[in-house]
């Protein structure tokens, strides 16, 4: 498998394991990495504090799940040895009893990578939000 695939396969993944409610996998996903916010600031580092930040706002449902779907666009990918770093868009989308099908956010990741002998792995995950909707059903207040 290419590298690009390998790092897009990471990517594509967390949207698949946020938007199932799996909160510890995603811990276990970014248990390498740096979590950081919209303007450079760190504000967690490794799986287990990740995964509380992920607790401590993501409202999930009666299903086990936040009821949204996360898409992920635009992706860039530049690969420079054993590191890579990409730029990718993503839009939120939520449906709920109360809440009509709809976008709830939309932003940039920032994603830096490292690969060792079990392969490619997240170093950091910046998340940019750009633009938001109703987010009475996605977030914890």
């Amino acid at each position: 498998m290419s590298p690009e695939r390998a790092i897009e396969n990471l990517i594509y993944r967390y949207a698949e394991l946020i938007d199932q409610g799996d909160l510890a996998a995603i811990g276990e996903l970014l248990r390498r990495a740096r979590f950081v916010g919209p303007e450079g600031e760190v504000h967690a580092e490794g799986g287990e504090a990740i995964a509380a930040i992920y607790r401590a706002f993501t409202r999930l449902h009666d299903d086990g799940t936040p009821l949204s779907h996360h898409v992920t666009s635009n992706l860039i990918i530049e690969v420079d040895g054993d590191t890579a770093r990409s730029r990718s868009y993503f839009t939120v989308f939520q449906a709920t009893q109360s809440l009509p099908l709809q976008p709830v956010m939309a932003g940039r990741y920032r994603d830096e990578f490292c690969r060792d002998e079990a392969g490619w792995y997240f170093t950091s995950r910046q998340i940019i939000p750009r633009l938001s909707g109703d987010l009475s059903q996605h977030l914890k207040a």
